[in-house]
């Protein structure tokens, strides 16, 4: 199935406020075909409007949406695009197998109700009432009406809240093999590492901007800082804030946490002062550190 251009997803200066809330303010991010890339931001960033408006369910102030040369209702009619959001119930009084044939046939190209059914895992509650599911059972099962569709585009909102690490495990990695099929995948989650190990790259946003859209290896590298550990006893905090290259200094028992914006020169400094310091472990800026680094502040328009 397809729709028949190579053309991806553009979005281009898109705006949208509610009342006096402006919650998207210029948004442009082009997604090729067949790319994984992962939404990141705090709450309030913009996310949730921006994917609203990619599906279809809430129209620009300004600005444009295509997906595959279409716009967005259009390319939902078409079957081109699927959806797993965070908000709505799944239908009670059916089985989840009769649930995900129902959405199936809704879809010009579907995926086969049992194929469907076993990527995501719930083979063994196939046969189930969907108004006694768990959370994580019911995630996975919104997980089953989406990837039925077959569609072009997959659309993520937050799509492992409520499961535990190894549901999520489980998940990402049935995901990594649905998109290896050339499918394109946009998906919004909280959960940093899922976007480190799984996107292709990452939109950061905050304050209803992109801050920051590329590789997280390049994210991270944004943020220029580097953290030396070791285990050095006895040693004032102020003192080791005075090492050249060193910004801030924390103590976690007998081991000391550096943060640098020189890692080589604060290395250096601080074996010539302290050549006692061992088990040394030096790191570059993590996401989380990129995250929180280039989505703070204060908003500028005080919202």
């Amino acid at each position: 199935m397809g729709t028949g251009t190579t053309t991806g997803i553009e979005l281009r200066g898109l705006t949208k406020s509610y009342g006096t809330v402006k919650a998207v303010r210029g948004i442009d991010v082009s997604i090729a075909r067949g790319e994984t890339v992962a939404l990141l931001g705090p709450n309030g960033a913009g996310k949730s409007t921006t994917i609203d408006i990619l599906l279809g369910l809430q129209q620009p102030d300004a600005g444009t949406a295509t997906v595959f040369g279409l716009t967005p209702a259009k390319a939902v009619d078409s079957g081109s695009v699927s959806a797993m959001l965070q908000t709505g119930a799944v239908i009670r009084d059916l089985t989840v197998r009769e649930l995900v044939r129902m959405m199936a046939s809704l879809y010009p190209s579907p995926l086969d109700v049992d194929e469907a059914i076993e990527l995501a895992g719930i083979t063994a509650i196939a046969h189930q009432k969907t108004q006694g599911l768990s959370g994580g059972q019911t995630q996975r099962v919104r997980f089953a009406i989406a990837v039925v569709a077959n569609a072009d585009l997959l659309v993520l909102d937050e799509p492992t809240v409520a499961m535990d690490v190894d549901g999520r495990r489980e998940f990402w990695a049935t995901m990594r093999a649905f998109a290896a099929s050339g499918k394109t995948v946009v998906f919004a989650t909280h959960y940093l590492e899922e976007a480190d190990a799984f996107a292709d790259r990452a939109v950061l946003m905050a304050h209803g901007r992109v801050v920051a859209d590329g590789p997280t290896t390049e994210i991270k590298a944004m943020v220029g800082t580097h953290t030396i550990r070791g285990t050095l006893p006895d040693v004032e905090i102020a003192e080791l804030e005075q090492i050249a290259g060193v910004s801030r200094a924390e103590r976690r028992g007998e081991a000391i946490v550096l943060t640098c914006s020189d890692s080589d020169a604060a290395i250096k400094a601080l074996l010539v002062s302290h050549p006692e310091l061992h088990d040394i472990e030096i790191a570059g800026a993590g996401l989380e550190d990129a995250f929180i680094e280039l989505t703070g502040g204060a908003d500028e328009d005080g919202a």
